[in-house]
């Protein structure tokens, strides 16, 4: 009987199953521009046939970018991961990127970020006001001897490696300083992040460092649930991290405290703590599991964007330097101007930490205007976002009006900062200079909507056209640190050295050995570079490169007798001269 009832009712469910699949795949979502899905792979199988078009281990960005190409590069474009993931919305316009990341009625402090991400809920503004006194422009300009100081260790490495002339990873090294520079920051200390031989660096950059590689793995683009052996070996890293942070948390907290009583029962001052963790935990006399884990989870945040939006920013401008002379000799140009003729570590430093030092970096405007292009061309991220189911969330694009709830909002800073109706021919091009004469400089992440009204008309480009760190409530707290770490790293290093890109992304030279110029200013590659998925978007090879020393002052008639990359400069200073 209940046999028979079963059968009776299995071609029930399965039409019912059937139909929900069909409405979720080909009705949920019809109104949006998309790819034709498959009843069963949503656009899964198309991803995969995109991505197959290029390197197999290309970015995703690279490969949507194909795909809303195909559809004449609609303002918005749905793509169905399902059963991988939620449905995603693939924010291709600078002008839906400012609906979904600003204020609204529905979201005081902007859209909430994706469950991939972890949300964050509507006490974040006062998370967010505890630690906006460590990242503030005015304090970070107090911290520049300690940028200082790890640049210097950084350049003892590149001094080593230009005299023995090994290939390295570009990349490892400007991770490993940044993190230096980060950990000390954020926390007050040193995890020996440059340390030459692995085994001597800190606990922390160990764990670290296992974690990335199990992300850098051929599965680890599959779900949890296809690799659990991989998911696991990612929760035991995680959980390790998480202890020994908390462990570093209540040490600080303790130190905190301790100080808080000599400043009470002495009249000695003793030297104020400046680094993030203290300034946040300033008035919190006791240390809660709940408090606790807030901290931590933030520490964590800051630890891994601190340090990787930079080191990737420095590795593709220094490569931006390899290939494009003009801009090398710009940059050289402009702090000779700034520094004077001497470019010894010692010179620089002297002049950063002189009065007036902090000026000096401000006043790095072709610097500056590198940095936002290697940004833009190059970002590391874009952000995920997440309208809850029933919000009745909806934009705006080309007077169509779509509703965003239940599924991802994925803002692609790669196409929208690639946008050919903001930034012309040239948006795919490395062009520093169209950031010239911009009002808007870098943007603070205090910046709110109304001091950018007021600058609009100094304005070359939307606001919102440039999104590195995203931008309205949410943006990266962390970045005013990281545009001046750029600048200080640039002015120490970019006359110091010449760096050679080796393996993929190497120049191009023509009988003579000599750089072959392209019709954009730029040497001629035998291969082009690109980014691969590691968290992050990260050069493929990890930048791999070799460098020398380079002197900007020398006998034109030895100058032959040189390695090649300074030949190169001094070719480009004749031709300018």
């Amino acid at each position: 009987m209940i046999t028979n009832l079963v059968l009776l009712a299995l071609p029930l469910v399965v039409t019912y199953l059937a139909a929900t699949v069909w409405h979720r795949r080909f009705k949920q979502f019809a109104n949006f521009p998309q790819l034709k899905p498959s009843l069963l792979w949503g656009h899964l199988k198309l991803i995969h046939e995109y991505t197959l078009k290029g390197p197999p281990d290309v970015h995703y960005d690279p490969v949507f970018a194909t795909m809303a190409k195909e559809l004449g590069n609609p303002p918005v474009m749905f793509l169905d991961l399902r059963p991988a993931s939620y449905p995603m919305v693939l924010v291709n316009s600078h002008e839906v990127a400012e609906q979904v990341t600003r204020v609204s009625k529905m979201f005081a402090w902007s859209t909430p970020k994706s469950p991939t991400m972890g949300a964050l809920k509507e006490d974040w503004k006062q998370l967010r006001k505890r630690f906006n006194p460590g990242f503030a422009p005015q304090h970070l300009m107090t911290l520049l001897p300690c940028i200082i100081d790890k640049t210097d260790i950084f350049m003892e490495h590149l001094d080593r490696l230009a005299s023995s002339g090994e290939e390295f990873s570009m990349l490892k090294h400007t991770i490993n300083l940044t993190f230096d520079i980060i950990g000390a920051i954020t926390m007050d200390v040193d995890f020996d992040a440059q340390k030459s031989e692995s085994s001597s660096q800190g606990e922390f950059i160990r764990l670290y460092d296992e974690l990335l590689k199990m992300y850098g793995q051929e599965d680890s683009r599959f779900p949890w649930w296809m690799s659990p052996m991989r998911e696991w070996r990612r929760y035991t890293l995680s959980n390790q991290i998480d202890r020994l942070l908390e462990t570093m948390i209540r040490a600080k907290h303790a130190e905190h405290n301790h100080h808080q009583q000599q400043q009470h029962t002495t009249t000695t001052k003793t030297k104020k703590p400046r680094d993030v963790l203290s300034l946040s935990l300033q008035g919190s006399d006791t240390l809660d599991r709940a408090l606790l884990t807030e901290t931590r989870d933030q520490i964590k945040t800051f630890l891994f964007a601190g340090h990787d939006t930079t080191g990737i920013l420095l590795a593709w401008l220094f490569y931006e330097f390899s290939r494009s002379p003009h801009v090398l000799q710009a940059v050289r140009d402009e702090l000779d101007e700034l520094f004077g003729p001497d470019a010894s570590p010692a010179a620089v430093r002297a002049r950063l930490l002189a009065p007036g030092g902090e000026e000096l970096i401000n006043r790095m405007r072709y610097a500056t205007a590198v940095v936002k292009e290697v940004l833009r061309v190059y970002p590391p991220a874009g952000t995920a976002r997440m309208a809850p189911p029933g919000t009745g969330f909806t934009v705006t694009a080309e007077g169509k009006s779509y509703c965003l709830d239940g599924a991802i909002i994925y803002n692609c800073a790669t196409i929208i900062q690639r946008d050919r109706a903001v930034f012309g021919e040239t948006a795919d091009d490395f062009v520093p200079e169209r950031w010239l004469g911009d009002k808007a400089g870098i943007m603070s992440a205090g910046a709110d909507e109304e001091s950018e009204k007021r600058d609009e008309a100094g304005r070359k480009f939307p606001p919102g056209a440039w999104r590195p760190f995203e931008r309205g409530p949410r943006n990266c707290i962390g970045q005013d640190l990281a545009t001046i770490e750029a600048r200080v790293i640039v002015a120490a290093v970019a006359r110091r050295y010449d760096f050679v890109k080796v393996g993929l992304g190497e120049l191009d030279l023509n009988e003579k050995g000599q750089p072959v110029m392209n019709d954009k200013g730029q040497y001629k590659v035998k291969a082009e570079m690109y980014n691969t998925a590691q968290v992050t978007a990260k050069p493929v090879d990890a930048m791999r490169m070799k460098d020398s020393a380079y002197s900007a002052y020398v006998d034109p008639q030895t100058i032959f007798s040189r390695s090649w990359p300074c030949r190169v400069a001094q070719s480009f200073r004749d031709q300018i001269n």
